[in-house]
């Protein structure tokens, strides 16, 4: 038997050579490169028996509506916020993710640009290729602070939170996380501190590092209220999710000086359309912003490797579960059998009580 496989925003240009690879003569594999929401192609969404998706495709109530045939959705990374997990659920269709790739990319990122933050990489360069010789002088960035004897603290302590603390300890920072979710004594395994709420997590450290899904309980976690609650002069990293930082309230905390520093892979719409005021200032290269935000582009997880592993593990995944029923990291398995069961008494996941 062959299964069809949609992929409707490849972010690779080899039209999928890992992919058939690993699929062989039991995938029919069909990659679009991302055009637009409304260019979805309907006669793939309504034929595929699996999708396989990276992070621009929306898979929302009404375009979960429009697979007939399809058996299983697998997100070629760790995030799935653009995938309506309870509306896939109640189709009965399984989501999974691939949690297992670009964890010490992400740390290595997160670290990166805390580094460059603090040792004034960028406005250095900038001053540099304007005038490597009038402008070969350190006093153009002086605002670096030593991060040894600092409090870093991580909002979240999974696989890339962990590997981001081990390395913010290895610069000799305190580390302090917040995770309800961890379980107890895995701090003390990694000699990390652990508080009880997120308001003493900001009240304690000098940086603040992302490292949470997005859902209903953290959008906007890091908005007006809570930045207030941080140290004057903190630095905070996102590589995350975008929507866990209300850009707005990010604005006004790094004009007013209450915000040192900001380094951000992530935004809450990508590519950004319309793009934030934080967004426009740093483009403008508005002088209060000089060394003070750094901005990638959903980068943090890339690398030759990780990409490669993103590729191969979410294909084995889709592979596996189509020719042999097997899942693979399924975020939704715990709820699918109480959708069968409301599908066959004729309930709405959605509609019941």
């Amino acid at each position: 038997m062959t299964f069809l496989v949609y992929t409707p925003d490849a972010v690779y240009d080899d039209g999928g050579v890992l992919e058939r690879a690993i699929g062989r003569d039991a995938i029919d594999l069909r990659v679009e490169k991302w055009r637009s929401q409304l260019e979805l192609n309907a006669d793939l969404l309504a034929t595929a028996d699996g999708l396989l998706v990276w992070q621009m495709v929306t898979l929302d109530e009404a375009t979960i509506a429009r697979l007939q045939r399809c058996k299983i959705i697998v997100r070629c990374g760790t995030g799935y916020n653009n995938i309506d997990v309870p509306a896939a659920t109640a189709r009965g269709i399984p989501v999974c993710n691939t949690p297992d790739y670009g964890t010490a990319e992400v740390a290595d990122h997160t670290i990166a640009m805390l580094l460059a933050l603090e040792r004034g990489l960028i406005p250095f360069d900038y001053a540099l290729r304007a005038d490597p010789v009038k402008n070969f002088d350190h006093r153009i960035f002086l605002d670096g602070l030593r991060l040894a004897n600092r409090f870093f603290g991580t909002v979240g302590l999974g696989p890339v939170g962990t590997a981001t603390a081990l390395r913010a300890k290895a610069f000799g920072m305190h580390v302090v996380t917040f995770d309800p979710y961890l379980p107890r004594g895995q701090e003390l395994a990694l000699g990390i501190e652990r508080v009880e709420s997120l308001d003493e997590l900001l009240a304690k450290v000098d940086i603040l590092s992302l490292h949470a899904p997005l859902n209903k309980q953290t959008a906007n976690l890091i908005n007006s209220a809570s930045l207030a609650k941080m140290k004057p002069r903190a630095t905070i990293l996102n590589t995350a999710r975008g929507g866990l930082i209300d850009w707005e309230a990010l604005y006004d905390a790094l004009k007013s000086g209450h915000i040192r520093s900001a380094g951000i892979d992530v935004l809450p719409t990508e590519p950004p359309d319309p793009v934030p005021k934080l967004l426009r200032a740093y483009a403008d290269r508005e002088s209060w912003l000089n060394g003070r935000l750094i901005v990638t582009p959903h980068a943090a997880w890339s690398s030759i490797e990780s990409r490669d592993d993103a590729r191969t593990i979410s294909m084995k995944t889709i592979v596996v579960f189509l020719k042999q029923g097997q899942l693979r990291s399924c975020v939704n398995s715990s709820n699918l059998e109480v959708s069968a069961a409301n599908r066959k008494h004729g309930l709405s996941e959605r509609g019941s009580s």
